[in-house]
């Protein structure tokens, strides 16, 4: 069954750093659009992060020069590295894939939490 498998959410002080990753099983991260997303009970869920097959990323204004996403072929995972970390960047976040290319398909995580705290 496909998986992917959230990590390295915790609990980290304003202006810190965190690297979320997102470790793949049974696809290819190399072969599917990958991205982060985060959701909070007063927001909907928002596209944080992402990279396309191509290796074209976009970023949420809010997290622009902050926040970096990467692909790594060879441990197949996605990672998101976080930096200056804020009150406002608390939230659940999820890695999501998808395939473009036929048969079409989007896989989610179970989500890792991230607290910002000041």
């Amino acid at each position: 069954q496909v998986q992917l498998v959230e990590s390295g959410g915790g609990l980290v002080q304003v202006g810190g750093s965190l690297t979320l990753s997102c470790a793949a099983s049974r696809i290819s991260v190399s072969g599917y659009d990958m991205a982060w997303y985060r959701r909070t009970p007063e927001k909907d869920r928002e596209l944080v992060a992402g990279v396309t097959i191509a290796g074209t990323t976009n970023y949420l204004d809010s997290v622009k020069g902050r926040f970096t996403i990467s692909r790594d072929g060879a441990q197949n995972t996605v990672s998101l590295q976080m930096n200056t970390l804020k009150p406002e960047d608390t939230a659940v976040y999820y890695c999501e894939a998808d395939r473009r290319i036929y048969p079409t398909a989007t896989y989610w995580g179970q989500g890792t939490q991230v607290t910002v705290s000041s």
